[in-house]
């Protein structure tokens, strides 16, 4: 007999699944798609060329609570670039994130020291700022003083009065780009948590690019289940909770459109109006380039970044995300990027390089971006359309129609709102647990929201745990078993 049945392969089925298994339970993890992985797939483009699906680059990966307890670290190869991110502007100039916190606040010139009082406090106290950001709103901090002080973080960039701080426009494009990775307006409270999270992570240990592509993270999961009794079955599509019943509790690493589906009128009103009232964001466009070089950057410095951030001065770069929450597609978009190839050389074949790119469109896109987001490297790196191979687009509408949860192109799992942060999906102290015995949600509809970090399912699978069998969290290291 199953004991517990997990629905969705992503990061956060795979940790939920982990958990559950350690734990010594009978677990089945179902996937629609014929690989596992969701958000953290790898895929060959043309043969030799491996490219990630969705993510590419990992501030989590070293630092989320769930992936230090399973050891990521000791399973899987990462390169740590020096510079985590970049930032450059016109005329040759940019702002560059070094893992070395000093080493930054020396490149930013006069807003150097400024730049220092929003950091530091942060990456001093990296557990407390992880603990805010990682879990729920709605939780009491287990460090209140790092809780104020990303809080207060938060106002100085999340409102606008965000331009105080900064005097040159380096500094203020440098924390913009960053802030700038949840879909939506800026300035916003949530797109400054986001930006200081991510931009002290930076500086407390980097950003961590998987070697052999972010497929690697998605089969430690994997192999680690197996290991420990779970069984995995692929290309295969839930279609109700009633194709489960009998197992004590069931895992769902879905969107809320999909709960309501599975679960087919057995939710209370209530709780299904909630569900309705979730709202996902704009979408993405990606767009993935072969090159036959590195990009030639004005500023050589910028090659040395794992992440490069586009699109100009923040007040560009908010002009251009304004135009996506209005329905219109950016003419300058900003721009992620990302040469992973640069750092492992199993991405490419020799002479060959892998360009990871993606911009912000308005959801549901169906415009092919590449020749914008062509434009926009080229403005920073004049002669990239020289090396240019092959570049391969996928819209906002073939992201949706590729994954369920990503609904109208949005792989965050739901706008990343302060409301959404609050009530995600639902406004309750533990929002992974549905009104249905045994029933749990676990994915990035549910807190701490997107990334490649696994937490929800962690969250969740706790919940299961202690709710419907009585046990305590297992061990997760390399080489621990199941719990007595």
């Amino acid at each position: 007999m199953t004991d517990a049945a997990v629905v969705g392969a992503g990061p956060n089925g795979l940790a939920a699944a982990v958990v559950l298994a350690r734990a010594g339970l009978s677990v089945r993890l179902y996937e629609a798609a014929p690989t596992i992985g969701g958000g953290a797939r790898t895929e060959e483009l043309v043969p030799d060329h491996l490219h990630d699906l969705c993510s590419a680059v990992h501030p989590m990966a070293l630092a989320s609570p769930f992936f230090r307890e399973f050891e990521l670290q000791r399973r899987i190869d990462f390169a740590v670039p020096e510079i985590s991110y970049a930032h450059p502007l016109d005329g040759g100039r940019a702002g560059l994130a070094y893992r070395d916190l000093a080493r930054t606040v020396e490149g930013l010139g006069r807003d150097g020291p400024a730049y220092r009082r929003l950091m530091e406090p942060l990456v001093g106290n990296i557990e407390g700022t992880l603990d805010v950001a990682l879990n729920h709103l709605l939780r009491l901090p287990r460090h209140p003083a790092a809780a104020v002080r990303f809080g207060l973080a938060a106002l100085d960039q999340g409102t606008h009065l965000w331009n105080r701080r900064f005097s040159t426009d380096l500094a203020a494009a440098l924390f913009t780009g960053v802030a700038a990775h949840p879909v939506g307006t800026l300035p916003s409270l949530p797109s400054a948590g986001a930006g200081l999270m991510l931009g002290a992570l930076a500086h407390a240990g980097g950003w961590p690019i998987p070697r052999g592509g972010s497929q690697s993270i998605a089969d430690s999961m994997a192999q680690d289940l197996v290991a420990h009794g779970g069984e995995i079955v692929t290309d295969h599509t839930i279609e109700s909770l009633s194709e489960l019943s009998g197992v004590p509790t069931v895992l769902l690493d879905v969107g809320p459109p999909s709960l309501l589906r599975l679960a087919a009128g057995r939710l209370p009103r209530t709780y299904e109006r909630a569900l309705e009232r979730f709202r996902f964001g704009d979408g993405a466009c990606k767009v993935a380039f072969i090159l036959s070089g590195p990009v030639p950057w004005t500023n050589p410095e910028v090659a040395g970044a794992g992440t490069v951030h586009l699109g100009g001065t923040r007040a560009e770069i908010a002009a251009s995300e304004a135009d996506v929450a209005v329905g219109r597609h950016p003419a300058n978009p900003y721009v992620l990027l990302s040469q992973p190839s640069l750092f492992d050389p199993s991405r490419a074949p020799a002479g060959r390089h892998i360009l990871w790119t993606y911009c912000h469109v308005p959801s549901g896109s169906t415009r092919d971006m590449a020749e914008a987001v062509t434009a926009q490297i080229e403005r920073f790196a004049p002669g990239f359309r020289d090396v240019v191979v092959g570049a391969f687009t996928t819209t906002a509408a073939d992201l949706a129609a590729s994954n369920a949860n990503y609904v109208g192109g949005d792989f965050g799992g739901g706008a990343v709102t302060l409301g959404q942060l609050l009530a995600r999906p639902v406004l309750s102290p533990a929002p992974w647990r549905t009104p249905l015995d045994g029933v749990y949600l676990c994915s990035a509809s549910t807190p701490p929201g997107p990334g490649v970090h696994g937490m929800a399912g962690f969250h969740a699978a706790r919940l299961a745990l202690r709710d419907v069998f009585g046990l305590p969290v297992p061990a997760l290291g390399v080489g621990a078993g199941p719990a007595a």
